[in-house]
């Protein structure tokens, strides 16, 4: 339990507690029954503390759409108790009439309100207040990309002109995952975390936590595109299947994958570069290092060189399947 929840609570009972005692003491017909006055406000107090930890879970965004939904029930039975339907009738007959109207109004009102919660937005939750205009574009990350962790780099460059919003039922996956006792989910799990910790301490970053859990009975891919599509915002993510379920509902989503290709510079031939040879090549005397991209270096007569960094001279570039394929020569070695 948290040790702020904790003390409230406990202050909350001690004024129940000493505004029982005070009661007893102030009603002189009441001087016999200390105890029972005692035990009195005390139970309301103990009521009161069980109805917050059963409403544990029960978010702002929540509260303000039943707030919403009871006000709109109230609304309708109003308009009706006026109408000249209630003119005429018995005075007590009327009155219960009128009072079960207002409490099935409002209760059907609260209840459609708290159904459809996530498609309005009268409530913002976010995990940090920060000045923004209504209609900033926003997008929605999914755990791929936490656990990536490429978005931190590019959220520090500030070329992510958008609002970032994470669901809670992202972070809910990304603390099953870490929990996990497969050690590579584990991994995985607690990067997603930690990439979470940098983008909370970037001052400039839009950081957004939706509290709203959608359904409970859908797919996590199900509730990125649901939400996603109630937000009026893109997805980011480098799963191949939840992008290609975002098309299928015409919901725009944006690849980290394909930022980086875009981002790699083209090569020309007698261009240099720098590379680490990590194996030898097929033909003799070749050796092989990678790009940061994936693309295959072949370098001639660089077997001697095997776990170095080299300078090598592009001579010639071949597409392939994975990539391109980068055949150069040694011009100096960099240790």
């Amino acid at each position: 339990m948290n040790k702020t929840l904790l003390i409230i609570r406990v202050f909350f009972l001690t004024l129940c507690f000493m505004g029982s005692w005070l009661v007893w003491y102030s009603n002189e017909d009441w001087k016999d029954s200390l105890y029972l006055v005692l035990f009195t406000g005390l139970s309301i107090g103990a009521l009161v503390v069980l109805v917050d930890i059963f409403l544990k879970g029960f978010s702002l965004r929540g509260l303000t759409a039943m707030t919403f939904g009871l006000f709109v029930g109230w609304l309708i039975a109003y308009f009706i108790s006026e109408s000249p339907l209630f003119d005429k009738g018995e005075e007590g007959t009327l009155y219960m009439v009128r009072l079960a109207m207002f409490v099935i109004m409002m209760y059907l009102g609260a209840v459609i309100a708290m159904r459809g919660r996530d498609e309005f937005n009268l409530v913002i939750p976010y995990i940090r207040f920060v000045p923004h205009g209504v209609d900033v574009p926003l997008v929605v990350l999914d755990t791929s990309v936490l656990i990536d962790g490429r978005i931190t780099g590019i959220c520090a460059s500030k070329f992510l002109g958008y609002g970032i919003v994470i669901p809670r039922f992202i972070l809910n996956e990304l603390h099953r995952i870490a929990d996990s006792q497969d050690p590579q989910r584990q991994g995985k799990g607690r990067k997603g975390l930690e990439t979470l910790n940098k983008l909370r301490k970037m001052e400039h970053l839009d950081l957004r936590i939706h509290e709203s859990d959608v359904t409970r009975g859908q797919s996590v891919d199900a509730k990125l595109i649901f939400l996603t599509t109630s937000l009026k915002a893109r997805l980011m993510t480098t799963d191949y299947n939840l992008a290609q379920l975002a098309e299928f509902n015409n919901v725009e989503w944006l690849n980290l994958n394909s930022l980086a290709r875009a981002l790699n510079p083209e090569l020309n031939i007698g261009e240099t570069l720098e590379v680490e040879l990590v194996k030898q090549g097929k033909e003799p005397g070749q050796a092989v290092g990678y790009l940061n991209d994936g693309s295959m270096v072949v370098v001639n007569e660089g077997n001697k060189l095997l776990g170095k960094h080299v300078r090598v001279e592009v001579q010639s570039i071949l597409p392939s399947a994975g990539g391109k394929m980068i055949f150069a020569k040694v011009i100096g070695t960099l240790g």
